[in-house]
């Protein structure tokens, strides 16, 4: 761990606390402002559609401009959609909130690469621990997040406003911060190689192929119960705090394995790892199926965000393996590509699912993804096995 990492980590952690409050807050404006019930998750699905939309430029600004410079533009535009949100909410312009929410996916876009921007600041023998230490600082949006969301929602006269403009100033602090992470230049290459292969033949590798399953399933699941969780909360009676103690949980979930995930996977193999992530992720669903207390609603979210971390940390490290330096613009934006299209569509879909059929579809609905994940981490296993016996 040197001086970069934990800058990055920090930057990790107020990108986000920034999710965690439009996760927390975007659907319940939406529901205060929606012209109908099902739309209410609209400006959590457009801060995921703009990130999808958001990959390709985010990869070109990387590759003309570097790491550092295209960070700062994302947090830049974080600041002004912020603000934009923030208008939004005060004006009570349904259509211009979830515009703001789509600028903001821009800054989405880019945060999502910090944890493959991590593995380029540590030597070969630590990028496992140095991705799952940086994903680790996602504990500060865990703590700040949920609790930020609760003491500013009421403190301007509109509802929420006050959160939205909380996070201009996050990731103002994140602008300063960023200022000071130097990240290492790629190394030129010459010849037919200097291109790298398309997407497509990355596409084609069975290791790559399952990084992107992994990555989009997992992250599907987890934004599918975690968006329509505050909602959920509402229908059955709970206050906005408790909705935020159990997003904050969610959280820690998330983040806080980061401190051994990286050693796990070096220890136990990255596939053994995913495995468990898909186990945990049965293991939440079976748990939010069985009742609606708010003890059931903080365990199943809790399990949720530690099988996250198990999925994404080890996507993370089986991609890293399967794309040459001068192919990472390409392969990461294929990657955040997949799992913002993913996202998206659970965005829309578990805000329509939890206000039309209820919490117990939406659940029985999640175990698809989790098998199909399941299904192409014992692919891969069985492809390894066959190889090494040949």
């Amino acid at each position: 761990m040197n001086h970069r990492l934990a800058l990055l980590a920090i930057c990790q952690g107020l990108f986000f606390t920034n999710n965690v409050v439009f996760i927390a807050i975007n659907g319940l404006v939406g529901l205060a402002l929606a012209p109908k019930g099902w739309m209410a998750t609209l400006p959590v699905m457009g801060y995921v559609v703009g990130g999808a939309l958001s990959t390709g430029l985010v990869a070109r600004s990387q590759s003309r401009w570097g790491r550092q410079t295209s960070f700062q533009i994302g947090l830049l535009v974080a600041l002004g959609s912020a603000l934009l949100c923030a208008y939004a909410a005060w004006s009570r312009n349904f259509w211009l909130l979830i515009a703001a929410t789509v600028i903001a996916g821009y800054y989405s876009a880019n945060g999502q690469l910090y944890r493959f921007a991590a593995a380029e600041l540590a030597p070969a023998n630590f990028r496992e621990k140095a991705v799952s230490l940086v994903l680790a600082g996602g504990l500060i949006g865990a703590i700040a997040g949920p609790n930020l969301a609760k003491y500013t929602r009421d403190l301007l006269a509109t509802p929420f406003a006050g959160a939205y403009l909380s996070l201009a100033g996050v990731a103002a602090l994140g602008l300063v911060l960023m200022a000071f992470v130097k990240f290492p230049a790629v190394a030129a290459t010459s010849g037919h190689s200097a291109q790298g292969r398309s997407v497509w033949e990355l596409m084609r590798q069975p290791l790559f192929l399952v990084a992107v399953v992994g990555a989009a399933l997992g992250y599907g699941v987890m934004n599918l119960l975690m968006a329509a969780t505050p909602l959920a909360m509402q229908v059955c009676g709970f206050p906005f705090d408790d909705a935020a103690l159990v997003l904050e949980w969610h959280v820690i979930g998330m983040f806080a394995p980061g401190f051994f995930t990286g050693h796990l996977i070096k220890r136990f193999g990255t596939l053994s790892v995913m495995g468990v992530g898909v186990l945990l992720n049965f293991l939440c669903i079976v748990i939010a199926l069985s009742g609606v207390d708010l003890h059931q609603f903080l365990i199943a979210l809790f399990l949720l965000g530690v099988g996250w971390n198990f999925l994404f940390t080890g996507s993370t490290t089986l991609a890293l393996q399967a794309y040459r330096p001068e192919e990472k613009d390409r392969a990461q934006a294929a990657i955040n590509f997949a799992v913002f299209a993913v996202m998206a569509l659970t965005s829309f879909a578990s805000g329509a699912l939890v206000t039309t059929q209820g919490w117990q579809l939406l659940n029985w609905g999640s175990l698809i993804p989790v098998a199909l994940t399941g299904l192409a981490l014992l692919w891969l296993a069985l492809r390894r096995q066959a190889a090494r016996q040949a």
